[in-house]
């Protein structure tokens, strides 16, 4: 009895290394994402600032776009 006591706690043991292993492989796979995900925003938030920019240099001066203008109404 003793003996199939310790196989037993030996076989829990091993459960519980597996699934940790699995944890830490699951937790670098996330951490990948949300480094690649900061990348993306940080790039969004640049290209924000281009077009607002371009946005305030067209109103500050510059001449109107033909192709900003309404097209006539039959």
């Amino acid at each position: 009895m003793e003996n199939s006591h310790l196989d037993s706690t030996d076989q829990r043991l091993i459960e519980l290394e597996i699934k940790a292993s699995y944890s830490e492989d699951l937790l670098d796979e996330l951490n990948l994402v949300i480094v690649r995900q900061q990348s993306q925003i940080d790039q969004l938030i640049r290209e924000i600032g281009h077009l607002r920019q371009r946005g305030l240099d067209a109103t500050m001066g510059a001449a109107p776009s033909p192709m900003d203008d309404l097209p006539p109404h039959y």
